[in-house]
């Protein structure tokens, strides 16, 4: 896979493209609660799946990270791919630290990742995010919307995903959307699931991920620990609740917090 553009940078971890069937590509990265960086990551570990491509770009957000060897290292964002067993699939899965900051990258990262899905001869997408509100329920729901007809009844079909989404939120910004547009281009069935969450700052959705989870793995046929969802959900919840609050105090101290109460999704 080459760069489209001298600003993206993309190392490649395998010597030899695997032989994928029909892959079903995910795609989670940091938005609206971090739902959808949530599931994705959480099926990269429980899937064992293997890193295929990391890309870095000069658009991405001027800052670096500390890891937990106290050293640097620069937000990407990382391919990955899991060969199906069974009835389940083949997965192609994206996930990572950031998301294109301009809008004209984010078109051109987004046509990268369907050249390389058309090169494995894809199947679908799947882009999951979080519908942002000022209450959630205990038990989120789930919504779907998609750019052809036939591939949001197919997913929403002996399930609780509900499909009517106009008139929820606004627009679908950032990767989560525009893929799905440019999927329709070249005639990709592409879905967005997004689950509601609470639109606060850092606030991280693990109630609205596991129901996106517990969809993906009734449809897709995925083998993974349910109740080791079930524990880190109750381990981190009330810390990551917390953590949140304090968050939104400080910054509304600051008069950083808008006053908009219009959900909206990411």
């Amino acid at each position: 896979m080459k760069s489209a553009s001298p600003r993206w940078q993309i190392q490649c971890f395998e010597k030899k493209m695997p032989a994928l069937k029909k892959p079903i590509l995910l795609v989670g990265l940091p938005g609206i609660g971090n739902v959808g960086k949530i599931v994705v990551d959480f099926l990269i570990d429980e899937l064992k799946a293997k890193k295929l491509y990391q890309f870095y770009s000069y658009t991405f957000p001027q800052t670096v990270f500390v890891t937990e060897k106290n050293l640097i290292e620069l937000p990407s964002i990382e391919v990955y791919y899991k060969k199906g067993s069974g009835k389940s699939p083949d997965l192609i899965l994206l996930s990572g630290d950031v998301q294109p900051t301009e809008q004209e990258a984010c078109y051109e990262f987004c046509d990268m990742i369907l050249d390389m899905f058309q090169e494995m001869k894809g199947k679908e997408i799947m882009t999951i995010g979080g519908i942002g509100l000022q209450e959630v329920a205990d038990v989120p729901k789930v919504f779907c919307t998609g750019n052809m007809q036939s591939i949001v009844d197919s997913y929403k079909k002996g399930t609780t995903v509900n499909p009517n989404l106009y008139g929820v939120v606004g627009p679908i910004v950032g990767v989560s959307g525009v893929l799905l547009g440019l999927s329709l281009s070249r005639k990709i069935p592409a879905i967005c699931f997004l689950a509601e969450t609470l639109a606060m700052p850092y606030y991280v959705g693990i109630k609205g991920s596991k129901e996106i989870l517990l969809v993906l793995q009734k449809k897709l046929n995925l083998s993974f620990d349910v109740n080791k969802l079930e524990k880190e959900i109750k381990e981190f919840e009330k810390e990551i609740i917390q953590t949140a609050q304090q968050m939104m105090d400080e910054m509304q101290k600051q008069g950083a917090v808008g006053q908009n109460p219009q959900s909206y999704i990411g």
